[in-house]
């Protein structure tokens, strides 16, 4: 049955109201402008999304999350990544798994798009999934600099594309609301992005216009495989894991050199990933552009809608997530909202907020935010 979460409460938080609005955009057709940030779990063993995978999924649509983006999920490519517990979006059984959670996140009114995965380099020196495949990226470099696997060879690259586009048509038969691309992290389409992991001579690398283009072919191959209507999202982002440093742009300027063609080929959605919203991309910019988050510079630059992530409802930093000490209490929405009212983004991403509380969405629509359950590091160790 059809959870009744389009209702308009009297007792809604005045502060949030207006992100609680609809959004539509091709393909999507969204209750409200909240989304549930992919988070990797390892729950799927031998890549197949359970029965507890689509129940997963299903609170978070029952509590009122109007767009869940799954986990990452491997593309069919035999280096894609290194777990077998990672759902995948290809063989029978997966792409049944997936049906079956399609069709939970849907019957509670939700709308549902799977993140396509392809870890790159960051697969290590000794993955657990396919162990006597090599890891490949696009120069066999690491993110600290160092040799790790190999490069691909230019020839390999045509393969390579036809697994992303095989993954997006299989998604779209699954009966999936869209796609977001993985480009960001340091995975493999942010290893052509980024300097230090691309230096190939072959016409993929060296310029930013030359890095970007291997990450275009993907996007319009793609459009041109699931037509014009079916939404593509695609997640980008300055830092890496544990490079937290890191920039694929220094400037605006080079922010839309790599944007631009992106949206030319296809991208309908942008996903900047940010640790926290709230922080300047740019510093050095004058005035009130100093001040402007990445999904607000995304967005002027482009115009495509945007969605912000980053620490939403929490009052510390993910980086601290996975330890003993990264619990987290549940903090203030203001500078959100402020940023939305500015214009800044279309959509926000929770993630941590949504593993310890599944109705926090529905909470903060009620007026319950005081019901908030903080985030503790044991919510995942279990599923929930």
């Amino acid at each position: 049955m059809t959870a009744e979460l389009d209702i308009v409460v009297a007792d809604t938080d005045p502060k949030t109201d207006s992100l609680f609005e609809p959004f539509a955009h091709k393909s999507l057709k969204l209750r409200n402008r909240f989304a549930m940030a992919p988070m990797t779990r390892g729950f799927s063993p031998n890549g197949i999304p359970g029965e507890d995978v689509a129940a997963y999924y299903r609170r978070r649509a029952a509590g009122g999350v109007g767009l869940i983006i799954t986990e990452g999920t491997y593309i069919p490519d035999p280096a894609a990544g290194p777990m077998p517990s990672v759902p995948r979006l290809y063989s029978s059984e997966s792409l049944e798994g997936w049906r079956r959670v399609v069709d939970e996140v849907h019957a509670e009114g939700g709308v549902i798009i799977p993140q396509l995965w392809h870890t790159g380099v960051e697969r290590g020196e000794r993955p657990r999934f396919n162990p006597d495949v090599p890891t490949v990226s696009p120069s066999g470099i690491a993110l600290d600099g160092s040799t790790l696997g190999r490069a691909f060879e230019t020839a390999e690259l045509d393969t390579l594309l036809e697994a992303w586009v095989a993954a997006a048509v299989n998604a779209k038969d699954v009966g999936f609301d869209g796609i977001e691309l993985h480009g960001a992290h340091g995975y493999l389409l942010d290893e052509f992005l980024w300097d230090r992991t691309n230096v190939r001579d072959d016409g993929y690398g060296g310029s930013l216009p030359a890095r970007v283009r291997f990450p275009v072919e993907v996007v319009s191959a793609i459009r041109a495989a699931v037509g014009p209507e079916f939404a593509i999202v695609y997640r980008f982002s300055q830092w890496k894991s544990n490079q937290y440093d890191a920039r694929i742009a220094n400037t605006p300027t080079e922010l839309e050199q790599i944007l631009t063609p992106l949206v030319d080929a296809g991208v309908d959605i942008l996903h900047p990933s940010t640790r926290r919203h709230w922080e300047p991309a740019f510093e050095d910019e004058p005035g009130r552009d100093g001040t402007l988050g990445l999904a607000g510079w995304t967005k002027r630059l482009t115009g495509v809608p945007t969605i912000t992530v980053g620490s939403v409802g929490l009052d510390r930093v993910f980086t601290t997530a996975f330890t003993d000490d990264g619990d987290s209490r549940a903090a203030g929405l203001e500078e959100l909202v402020r940023q939305y009212e500015n214009g800044d983004f279309d959509l926000v991403a929770v993630g941590r907020a949504l593993i310890s509380d599944p109705q926090w969405v529905r909470k903060l629509q009620t007026g319950r935010t005081d019901e908030h359950i903080p985030f503790s590091t044991e919510h995942r160790k279990v599923l929930h």
